[in-house]
């Protein structure tokens, strides 16, 4: 980010909207510390906040699984998001919201969050919804890294935490090929999903998708591709998958709250499709998403 981004942008901070240039936590916090924080990563559109409902219910669940009871009303929660979106003057954004267990110093050991760490930071983004331009650099080339993704009873995956020293093994890995996303593995050598995103691909049958029962993050946006594809009546499957089934896969794409939905290009250096451009059931999705974010949170204006 640059000064200037720095200088203008407001964050919130434990209450109160501050500078981006001022907005700091202590070193013994244990978000900080530790890693021992909860976060979403939320899209808002037309100043609304994309399924928020279901953001608050995962940051809720991630919450309960570190034991970190922090006291604060989901609709307080909502207001400081709102907050920092009005501060900044943004209607179309990237939005980040941290709660930490708070300043501990001392032991590994956690103790009750008296007064945890509410953090919320806001970035412009372009208009989502129908002609929208996409918040990617185009279709992703995908690799299979070495990295695999433990198994849940290690480190539970259905937790968003501030803990993502997987994902960036797994990235790092990539500053060999030049890919844009990690394909990760679970521990018994099936496809997990990406670093920061759900996997999709379809091979002519169904449109497929690691099950949950896997080590594998509950997407919000996965969760409303689910929902587009089944309301249109495309057979949708969550199974476990081998590497080579998404290798061999007629299209594929992967699905974040930024991104919303990335065609996937290439896998491990094969073209997706056969030529490694957008399959048509990724283009019908794509319209089909942006269609509904348009009905929903712009009042279909390009309708």
């Amino acid at each position: 980010m640059s000064e200037e981004s720095r200088e203008t942008l407001r964050y919130h901070v434990d209450g109160e909207i501050v500078p981006a240039s001022e907005a700091t936590v202590s070193v013994e916090d244990r978000g900080f510390a530790y890693g021992d924080a909860a976060f979403e990563t939320l899209r808002a559109y037309g100043g609304e906040i994309f399924r928020w409902a279901d953001h608050a219910a995962r940051l809720a669940d991630t919450c309960e699984t570190l034991g970190l009871d922090h006291g604060l009303a989901e609709a307080d929660l909502k207001a400081r998001i709102d907050e920092t979106l009005a501060a900044n003057d943004l209607a179309d954004a990237y939005v980040k919201l941290s709660v930490t267990r708070g300043v501990q110093p001392g032991t590994l050991d956690p103790k009750p969050a008296d007064d945890p760490t509410v953090v919320v930071i806001a970035k412009p983004l372009p208009r989502g919804g129908v002609g929208s331009e996409p918040v990617h650099d185009g279709p992703a080339a995908l690799q299979t890294t070495k990295t695999r993704k433990p198994a849940s009873r290690a480190l539970p995956a259905d937790a968003k935490t501030h803990n993502y020293l997987n994902g960036i093994l797994a990235r790092l890995e990539l500053r060999v090929t030049g890919a844009d996303e990690a394909l990760m593995l679970d521990p018994a050598g099936n496809v997990a999903e990406g670093a920061t995103s759900n996997l999709f691909f379809a091979d002519g049958t169904a449109l497929k998708t690691p099950s949950l029962d896997g080590p594998i993050l509950p997407g919000v946006t996965r969760r409303a591709v689910i929902e587009i594809a089944e309301e249109e009546g495309i057979p949708v499957e969550e199974g476990t998958y081998t590497p080579d089934a998404v290798r061999e896969a007629d299209e594929a794409f992967l699905t974040n709250s930024t991104w919303e939905i990335r065609p996937v290009e290439t896998v491990d250096g094969l073209a997706a499709d056969g030529d490694g451009v957008e399959g048509p059931l990724t283009a019908l999705l794509s319209r089909l998403f942006d269609r509904r974010v348009e009905e929903r949170y712009y009042d279909g204006e390009r309708l």
